[in-house]
């Protein structure tokens, strides 16, 4: 058969649904093999959109995201999505064209050469230089993929290996199991556990697994230990729970530091590199036990005493079934602290202003989305806000990027939720300088029928770089625009603009755009006046007095 053909077989064997992505001249050969497979392809505006999208596919199933580009400025447009997603752990695939690499008639038009570009950026990348060996690269490279940790890699398909005649066959999706943990760390960490006075639990993001999901919420169940969580590892227990201290959103000087101050044991659950770890470790402070998948990488500040390494989920079955809790253990102080953090987290949750009020903004979306609604964050100061005060019941329900950090990913990231998730509430929450550097992608989601509410916190600025220029005492300065109507926008693309006018009318408003079908944009101003002395001078203040 035709290269392209087998390609797209060997993407059908591996159980791919979807490949996002805007084709060139040199993927027509793998497009008509597309036309007529079982895999959908969703055409979006631009491929870092793309690139965003089949990365947040990949976060949510477990299953490689595939995302396609045509070479050269094609190509170089995924380069921030594939840092997405080698830095969030969202397995992806990228294939992208080539010209001709045995008889170019073109010269150096439009070449880049994109596997060495991509080689710092993913876990595999590999030009096919023979159909033959497509279907051992298609499989080895959604393995990498998948595999722990995962991450993103690139197939490059030149325009005349897609042409090629070949007998090869497809290779089977393969079956593995990560390995568990051994018995002797098990026990050695049950040990430091049960030895503790005042043990704490820390949820990473390498524990916002899907394979994960089913066993969280035992441990902390049987033992009573305090937990909290990183940006990342939001609602992998359910933050409702009394034993929740809160979300480490800021590196110093928040309440939760003040319990964390007291702990002699940090049970440290899926930490990832890319997310600091909200502590500073010191000779002769607290212990450290990195329950993970892989070993940790030492540093000046992330020494680990003790690995329990293996499957997350397996590990924290052991040691569940084996601890035996503690008359000993003392987490007075933990409580104390979560008693001033919950009543700190509601100040401002009724405030009338307007433009609304950050408190309130996040307490009102947290009242109209169910326990299983997804909101999905860009990158803003808005994303501090929404991951220190509100609560997420469940894994995954919180999508926001504390790893590359880049702005522009809120829309695409919330277009693949509702995909992945057609029957649950989903929102876009996006600040007008993120929307911006996406919002074409609105055309996509009106075109594939979507049904999504879309947020544009308007200020007017960049919001989170102003709130670090007032925090380092610098004048404010080169970081206002202007917008355009935001109502008329969405009206252009076939969406349905709103506009708020009071902060009353916002739950009324997001339950009238979420009974209604279709794409919804509402647009809000928000108040952004106090985030400096809030999150900084007082936090600091009112924390130290605990």
């Amino acid at each position: 058969m035709k290269a392209s053909d087998l390609f797209i077989k060997a993407l059908e064997a591996e159980g791919i649904e979807y490949i996002f992505g805007i084709p060139g001249e040199e993927n027509l050969d793998f497009l008509n093999s597309l036309k007529d497979s079982s895999i959908r392809l969703i055409l979006t505006r631009h491929e870092q959109a793309a690139g965003f999208m089949a990365a947040t596919y990949g976060r949510l199933t477990g299953k490689a995201g595939v995302c396609l580009s045509t070479l050269g400025p094609g190509a170089t447009n995924l380069v921030t999505a594939a840092a997405y997603a080698q830095l969030g752990a969202m397995p992806m695939l990228m294939i992208t064209g080539q010209k001709p690499i045995k008889a170019s008639k073109q010269g150096q038009f439009q070449i880049v050469d994109v596997v060495d570009m991509m080689r710092p950026l993913t876990k595999f990348t590999h030009q096919l230089s023979s159909a033959h060996n497509i279907p051992a690269r298609v499989r080895e490279a959604i393995r990498t993929a998948e595999d722990e940790r995962p991450g993103a890699v690139h197939l490059e398909l030149p325009e005349d290996i897609a042409y090629e005649e070949t007998d090869s066959q497809v290779i089977a999706r393969s079956r593995f199991d990560i390995p568990h943990a051994t018995d002797h760390s098990v026990a050695a960490a049950v040990e430091m556990i049960e030895s503790a006075k005042h043990p704490l639990m820390l949820i990473g993001a390498g524990a916002n697994r899907k394979r994960f999901s089913a066993s969280r919420g035992v441990f902390v169940k049987k033992t009573g230990i305090p937990f909290f969580s990183t940006q990342m590892g939001k609602g992998v227990v359910d933050e409702r729970n009394p034993l929740f201290l809160g979300n480490a959103t800021l590196s110093s000087n928040d309440y939760l530091h003040r319990a964390i101050e007291k702990t002699d044991l940090i049970i440290n659950v899926g930490h990832d590199v890319v997310e600091k770890p909200p502590f500073f470790m010191e000779q002769g402070g607290f212990k450290v036990i990195h329950v993970n998948y892989v070993t940790a990488t030492i540093d000046p500040v992330y020494y680990p005493q003790q690995g329990v390494i293996g499957d997350i989920a397996s590990s924290m079955e052991r040691l569940t079934a084996r601890i035996t809790p503690q008359q000993s253990w003392d987490f007075s102080r933990f409580m104390e602290v979560k008693a001033h953090l919950d009543r700190h987290l509601l100040e401002g949750a009724k405030d009338e202003r307007f433009p609304v009020y950050p408190q309130r903004l996040v307490a009102d979306v947290r009242k109209v989305m169910p326990d299983d609604g997804i909101i999905a964050l860009d990158n803003g100061v808005y994303k501090i806000w929404f991951a220190r005060n509100y609560k997420a019941y469940g894994p995954n329900t919180v999508l926001l990027d504390n790893a590359l950090a880049t702005m522009g990913a809120g829309l695409p990231s919330a277009m693949a939720a509702k995909i992945v998730h057609p029957g649950r509430r989903v929102m876009a929450i996006c600040g007008d300088g993120g929307f911006m550097m996406n919002s074409q992608e609105m055309e996509t989601a009106v075109r594939l029928g979507l049904d999504l509410v879309v947020l544009i916190l308007k200020d007017d600025a960049y919001g989170m770089i102003k709130w670090k220029q007032a925090n380092m005492g610098f004048d404010d300065f080169g970081l206002d625009y202007g917008n355009p109507d935001f109502v008329q926008y969405a009206n252009s693309y076939g969406a349905i603009g709103h506009s708020l006018e009071s902060a009353e009318s916002l739950i009324p408003l997001i339950e009238e755009c979420f009974n209604t079908a279709g794409v919804h944009l509402i647009e809000v101003p928000v108040d952004y006046s106090d985030n400096d002395r809030i999150l900084n001078s007082d936090i600091k203040e009112q924390s130290q007095r605990i």
